[in-house]
């Protein structure tokens, strides 16, 4: 199976991550990497290149960048993907982090649940924007996109 066996965000420059948000960090890059399914397809002009892969992910230019290499450290693909499908997903994720972050704090257990029923309705919207960009580039599960996406808008917020 092909798969990322490790992941690297390129977060150069940006600021310190709050407690909250560097566990969020730590758990989707655990998560992802105890479990999580990428292909690399065929393309045209070349066979498909066989994993496991090592994955940079980085914000360049306004766009997402994924540095794709085999084990060996060649290079098997890299992609830019533009981020204006995302924006809205990803500030509406934004949004409802920060108000789950806060309830933890204060509020009763059922209204908590209540507001991560909706993160977690965000987080799976934000997983098919990403797979639906990603088709034709690699294959992903929607574990694996769920965790992407979570990566992806740390690097958004910056940290």
């Amino acid at each position: 199976m092909s798969h990322i066996s490790k992941i690297e965000l390129n977060d150069n420059g940006l600021p310190v991550p709050t407690p909250e948000v560097e566990q969020e960090r730590k758990v989707a890059i655990f998560d992802l990497l105890e479990d999580n399914s990428f292909v690399l397809p065929p393309r045209e002009d070349q066979p498909a290149v066989p994993g496991p892969y090592h994955l940079r992910l980085s914000i360049r230019e306004k766009r997402l960048v994924f540095d794709v290499k085999t084990e060996s450290d060649s290079p098997a693909a890299e992609f830019h993907l533009s981020l204006s499908p995302f924006r809205q997903v990803i500030k509406d994720y934004g949004q409802i982090c920060e108000s789950y972050f806060n309830a933890v704090k204060t509020l009763p257990a059922s209204q908590i649940e209540t507001i991560d029923m909706a993160r977690r309705g965000i987080h799976n919207e934000g997983s098919r924007v990403l797979q639906e960009r990603l088709a034709g580039k690699a294959q992903v599960d929607t574990d694996t996109a769920r965790r992407l996406f979570t990566l992806i808008c740390i690097l958004h917020f910056g940290g």
